[in-house]
């Protein structure tokens, strides 16, 4: 069952979704103007809601143009993505698999005196059927997934498949069953191009193809959506926007490079503080990079550059989301030879026609799903004595 945690001063409110820290907001979209602020909870005392006691119908109708859905909360990007968001007026429900463990997202919060903006909610994508994951979101109308395998389980061998293709694609499709405004999904550099060092990535069991996977998802979707692939994250530290400025790039571009964590924080504040920048972004896929001889330009600028993926265009006004429509464009999966893979949507909900999915370069990966063993069973010494006898009588 999903519970909800609120935080209003001067107490913690706490239900079953906890995980997020956060960070600073300097770049040339902090000029951006700020949606309205949410109004704080007058409450003090602690308040516990279940999300799976409202319907689906109920959150539609709910739904609000302030309210981001984080996941990947607690992670170095979505961390720091809250902290943008709650900056920029929004009201964030932060996705967190375990509420114990989002110490560091409610104090990094609590510094800014911005904590009744902040919701917990419990969720594991993973484990969460989609009517869970929809209650979950609530009454967001924008998402952010930020989520990924953890490097530190470099033994897990089927991580990337579970995390950053799974659970990513069931968050896509709760997320078109919600009918959400707009998606920002954060992969990385090299999921469709093969080049040093980013393929180094897939010796990871094949993370780059599970997160191209992921993206195809989210582009069959029919969701308009922003998908930023940024490059290594690692080394930055925060203070690294000082020295290298942002640099936004069409799809397959870069191999290497790096940008930090708040840059790419940074960024997906921009793509949602307004319909404008929404629309700027509108189905596209920007690599992002920092170098110190790129100028220091405006993030709606470097974004109007980036084509778009999808033929429409979103509605010109700034104060009306996209509108759903009736008529929808088919979509062919990308991946018809997949049955035991979760199906991606046919049709696109927004009526534009969507572009056709490119495969990954590395489909030798699709054999990392996950296996009944980590280690591929040797075949018996009769079955090989039997295999070489063949051999030797084809050869006579």
């Amino acid at each position: 069952m999903d519970t909800i945690v609120f935080l209003s001063p001067p107490l913690l409110r706490m239900s079953h979704h906890p995980h997020a820290s956060s960070s600073a907001y300097t770049t040339a979209s902090r000029h951006l103007p700020p949606p309205a602020a949410a109004a704080a909870s007058s409450s003090s005392s602690p308040r516990l809601l279940t999300s799976s006691s409202r319907s689906a119908a109920a959150l539609l109708k709910e739904r609000e143009k302030d309210v981001v859905f984080v996941a990947g909360a607690t992670g170095r990007v979505g961390s720091r993505a809250v902290r943008e968001l709650i900056k920029l007026g929004f009201r964030v429900r932060a996705a967190v698999r375990n509420a114990q463990r989002a110490t560091s997202l409610v104090q990094s919060v609590q510094q800014l005196k911005l904590e009744a903006q902040l919701e917990l909610v419990e969720c594991d994508l993973e484990k969460q059927a989609q009517e869970g994951i929809v209650s979950a979101i609530g009454h967001a109308s924008l998402v952010v997934c930020s989520i990924g395998a953890s490097e530190k389980e470099i033994l897990d061998v089927t991580g990337p498949y579970r995390i950053d293709y799974m659970a990513t694609n069931k968050l896509v499709q709760a997320a078109s069953a919600a009918k959400v405004e707009h998606f920002v999904l954060v992969t990385s550099l090299g999921t469709n191009k093969i080049g040093f060092p980013a393929f180094l990535l897939n010796l990871f069991w094949g993370v780059l193809y599970w997160k191209r996977r992921a993206e195809e998802a989210l582009i069959a979707s029919g969701i308009p959506y922003t998908i930023i692939r940024p490059g290594g994250m690692e080394r930055p530290t925060d203070a690294f926007k000082e020295t290298h400025n942002l640099v936004l790039a069409p799809e397959d571009t870069y191999v290497g490079g790096q940008v930090s964590n708040l840059q790419v924080a940074e960024l997906i504040g921009c793509i949602m503080a307004t319909n404008s920048n929404r629309r700027a972004a509108y189905c596209k896929v920007v690599e992002a990079v920092a170098e110190t001889t790129a100028p220091l330009l405006p993030m709606e600028q470097l974004l109007s550059t980036i084509p778009s993926k999808r033929e429409r265009e979103p509605p010109a006004a700034d104060d009306e989301p996209p509108e759903d429509e009736t008529e929808a464009a088919e979509v062919k999966p990308s991946d018809p030879k997949q049955p035991e893979l979760p199906a991606e949507p046919s049709e696109t909900r927004t009526g534009g026609k969507a572009a056709e999915p490119t495969l990954s370069p590395y489909t030798a990966y699709e054999a990392l799903k996950p296996p009944s063993s980590p280690s591929p069973k040797q075949s018996s010494s009769k079955a090989s004595q039997a295999q070489a006898q063949q051999m030797q009588e084809t050869a006579s």
